[in-house]
């Protein structure tokens, strides 16, 4: 059967062509192939191919439990797709930056909506004039859109075109978006508040597909550039170290990290002051044009790159093999379902080599190995469904505390300005945390595991909203109007009293944003690394609806509930989650390095097992 192999047969179940349904036109022997073991092999599940396939030492069990973990050096490629990631977030949030202003504040008078007087200390541009709570609901519909459409994205992806076409195609379409965004902001449009809102928002959905498509694939990609292999290292100094893919894919996503937020610091710091001095079809104009200088990038990179083929639908498996678990172990008892659902056999029940080939599903085409990735898949996938309670932290950054900034002395800088402190921060602290922090954890051997990163973020993003909470406070404490203080003059505190606020978000980030990608990244099996990406980016959607249930609490006199609220949800879901997941920081290298499983069509199965038959016939035949 699929996935159950012995020595005896290993060969038939090593042919290539039955493995990659690629054929075999030159009717090559198997040993003329680059082959792998099977899952099992000599009685013992065998990790991941990648890893080990490879002539350097090989770490022993005691290597992994004593020596220290390193990282590989990371490749010029994976900056390439950096680069690309850096300029696609410089038009994504040079535009973004600008959205609040341009719906919330109304025309000061100039054609293009730029301030008054530009100089002056609480110069303010404005477009639309549409209110708080209208900016607020748009910007949070925008975070809900482009962190939806990913898992589309994914789909597509996985499924039929691949990561590189997949990106290809949506930043074609971003493109598209951006060019009717800068449309809606031109002086005409501008002089019919209905046609610029109308045209904004059409830009806007376009924009949201192609950084849909783009997103789940690009971080991906970026990670498969980089080597996959576990051995033993000596080091100058003498000493033995583990060189550990799990670092090497923690550190190459610590600095893709940096360089989207080296792109969103140029994007939005520029564009805040174009929207001020000159307009804002300036600053939806700027975007577009730098986005397209990824094209020619991605165009001369292309054979450069290590492409992770479509392998066909592997969602739609993958969910089955979830329902009939499920309904296996299904109760009306709620106890009796829980205890069923987590016995500790769930997913060995599911192994096709367990059933009987008369009953097995026509759909499980599948070896063993690939249920145990499936299984890894949806754990990541569990892991992410707490992450809402994070983002709504995260989520205050793109409206709200903007906002608050509008109210206080902002002593001639832009208000929409202030949320560059946060890229600033992670420019500043990733580099710290991936070259000091972490290799010092690591040396004092305190695993800093993704679980507890994790935990740690959603306490800063707690931390953060009390910073906010309280700040509010005081605006509303000082304020000629009290607790509505937008309608009056800017309250005599100083708008760099946000700081705070904006560095622990930009900390919570590096430990609960960043991980999620690595964490993504190596839970998912091959052939669903997209559609896991995408899984994290919509508990950002999910987010932003869960921001929506709170707009009411998104303009004075209730913003100190808002930010309140806030603080009090991260928190209780950082301690949630922990309880939640603090025993798989154990199996982290187990889940790690879990064999490869191959996914083919029914054809591909029943030729293996005809193959396999035929084999035992002759053994006993003889």
């Amino acid at each position: 059967m699929p996935g159950d192999a012995t020595d005896a047969y290993a060969a038939d179940k090593l042919d290539p062509a039955l493995i990659d349904g690629s054929g075999d036109p030159k009717r090559l022997s198997v040993h003329a192939h680059t082959t792998e073991l099977p899952p099992l092999y000599n009685g013992e599940p065998v990790a991941q191919s990648e890893y080990f396939d490879h002539d350097l030492p090989i770490p022993t069990q005691e290597d992994l439990a004593t020596l220290r973990r390193v990282s590989e050096k990371i490749p010029f490629k994976a900056y390439t797709i950096a680069f690309v990631e850096l300029v696609e977030r410089l038009s994504y949030y040079g535009t973004t930056q600008v959205f609040v202003n341009f719906i919330q504040k109304p025309n000061p008078g100039t054609s293009t909506g730029k301030a008054l007087d530009p100089g002056a200390d609480n110069a303010q541009p404005g477009a639309l004039g549409m209110g708080q709570q209208a900016s607020t609901g748009l910007t949070t519909f925008n975070q809900f859109w482009v962190f939806l459409i990913p898992l589309f994205g994914a789909y597509v992806a996985d499924t039929y075109w691949g990561r590189y076409k997949t990106i290809w195609i949506s930043v074609l379409t971003a493109i598209v978006g951006h060019v009717i965004l800068t449309a809606s902001a031109a002086p005409s449009v501008i002089a019919v508040p209905h046609h610029a809102i109308a045209a904004f928002i059409i830009g806007l959905i376009i924009m949201g597909i192609g950084t849909g498509g783009f997103k789940p694939n690009i971080s991906p990609l970026v990670a498969e550039q980089i080597p996959q292999r576990m051995y033993v290292h000596t080091t100058k100094k003498g000493e033995r170290v583990v060189v550990d893919p799990a670092i090497t894919t923690a550190r190459v996503y610590n600095w893709f990290y940096l360089f989207i937020n080296v792109g969103a610091l140029i994007g939005q710091l520029s564009m805040a002051y174009a929207e001020r001095y000159v307009g804002f079809y300036l600053s939806f104009l700027l975007p577009t044009v730098l986005f397209c200088a990824t094209l020619p990038i991605l165009y001369v990179c292309k054979d450069w790159y290590q492409h992770t083929k479509p392998e066909g639908s592997v969602l739609g498996p993958a969910v089955k093999l979830l329902m009939l678990g499920t309904g296996k172990r299904f109760s009306f008892n709620p106890v009796a379902f829980y205890k069923r659902l987590h016995d500790g056999t769930f997913w060995d029940d599911l192994r096709p080599s367990t059933m009987d080939p008369a009953t097995r599903p026509a759909w499980m085409t599948f070896d063993d190995a690939w249920v145990d990735e499936v299984r890894r898949g949806w754990k990541a996938c569990s892991v992410f469904l707490w992450l809402p309670l994070y983002w709504i932290t995260y989520n205050q950054l793109n409206n709200n505390l903007t906002s608050q900034a509008s109210t206080m002395a902002l002593h001639g800088i832009p208000n929409d300005v202030l949320a560059n402190l946060d890229p600033f921060a992670l420019i500043i602290c990733i580099p710290l945390c991936d070259i000091f922090i972490y290799p010092a954890l690591r040396k004092a051997g305190i695993r800093f595991t993704p679980i507890k990163k994790i935990t740690a973020g959603f306490f800063c993003g707690s931390a953060g909203m009390i910073w906010a909470c309280v700040l509010q406070y005081y605006i509303y404490k000082r304020s000629e109007c009290g607790n509505h203080a937008s309608d009056c003059p800017n309250v005599d505190i100083n708008v760099w009293a946000q700081t705070g606020a904006y560095v622990l978000i930009a900390i919570s980030e590096i430990f609960a944003s960043i991980t999620s990608l690595e964490y993504g990244f190596s839970k998912a099996p091959k052939n669903m690394r997209s559609l896991v990406a995408a899984f994290a980016l919509f508990m950002s959607a999910i987010s932003a609806a869960i921001g929506e249930a709170f707009n009411p609490l998104s303009a004075d006199p209730l913003l100190v509930w808002n930010y309140g609220s806030m603080a009090v949800i991260a928190f209780v879901g950082g301690v949630l989650f922990w309880l939640s997941y603090r025993t798989l920081d154990a199996q982290e290298d187990e889940l790690n390095m879990l064999p490869t499983g191959h996914l083919g069509t029914k054809a591909q199965s029943q030729d293996i097992e005809n193959k396999l038959n035929g084999s035992l016939d002759e053994k006993h035949s003889m």
